[in-house]
C-alpha cells in the first residue's frame, strides 16, 4: 500500500476517541497515523487503531525513548516508532522487532548517527526552529534517498517551503489534533493536508 509522506501525531488522544479520528484522517487520505506514548493509555489507543485499521493505515507510536518501549509498541501491533532524538539503541531495537523507524534529530553530526544506525527516515525537529534554510543546508550532504520530514510548525501554508528545501513529508501534530477537537474538526483539516501536500508533490 502506498502511503502520504504525512504523519498524524496524535498526542493526547484517548482509547475511546481513537477510532473515530482515525476514520477521519484515513479518509482524507493520511494512512500514516502516530499516537504518542505520553497520551493517556497510549498502548491501548495503538492496539484499538491498528486492529481496526488492519490493511488501510499504519499506526505507530511517538516519543519512544527506550527498547522496552519498542518492545511494548510492537506488541501492541504499532509499525513504525518515532522518537525526539537520536538513540542508536532505540533504532536498533525498532528494526531487530521489524518496524520502521524515525528518529528526531536536529544536527549533522545526529543525523548521520541515524543513518549509520539504520534509520528509515529523519524526523527534523523542532522545524520551526531549523527552518527551510537550515534542512536545505544539510540535506546537501545527506544521502540522497533519505526521506526527510518536517516536524513541529510544519502546516499546508508552508509545505511548499519545505518541500523546496527537501522534505519528503511531515509530521502534523496540533494542526491536525488536540485534545477536545471532534472527528469532524480533525477531517476538516486533514482534507486541508492532503489537498496542500498532493499540490506540492506534483509542482
Amino acid at each position: 500500500m502506498a502511503h502520504r509522506h504525512l504523519i498524524a501525531i496524535l498526542r493526547g488522544i484517548t482509547p475511546t476517541e481513537v477510532f473515530d479520528v482515525c476514520h477521519e484522517l484515513v479518509a482524507a487520505g493520511i494512512t500514516l497515523i502516530e499516537v504518542p506514548l505520553n497520551s493517556p493509555d497510549a498502548l491501548r489507543s495503538i492496539e484499538r487503531a491498528a486492529r481496526g485499521f488492519d490493511g488501510r493505515a499504519l499506526i505507530g507510536a511517538g516519543t519512544v525513548l527506550s527498547r522496552t518501549e519498542v518492545g511494548e509498541v510492537a506488541d501492541a501491533g504499532g509499525r513504525f516508532v518515532v522518537s525526539p532524538d537520536t538513540n542508536p539503541v532505540v533504532i536498533a531495537a525498532t528494526l531487530e522487532r521489524g518496524l520502521a523507524s524515525y528518529p528526531g534529530v536536529f544536527t549533522p553530526s545526529e543525523a548521520f548517527s541515524a543513518i549509520r544506525a539504520g534509520a528509515t527516515g529523519l524526523k527534523f525537529f523542532p522545524a520551526e526552529v531549523l527552518g527551510p534554510r537550515g534542512i536545505k543546508a544539510m540535506k546537501a550532504v545527506l544521502p540522497a534517498g533519505m526521506p526527510l520530514y518536517a516536524v513541529g510548525g510544519a502546516n499546508p501554508d508552508n509545505f511548499g517551503e519545505y518541500f523546496a528545501a527537501g522534505c519528503a513529508g511531515f509530521g502534523l501534530g496540533t494542526y491536525l489534533y488536540k485534545p477536545g477537537m471532534t472527528a469532524g474538526d480533525v477531517a476538516q483539516r486533514a482534507q486541508l493536508a492532503v489537498a496542500a501536500y498532493d499540490h506540492g508533490v506534483s509542482r
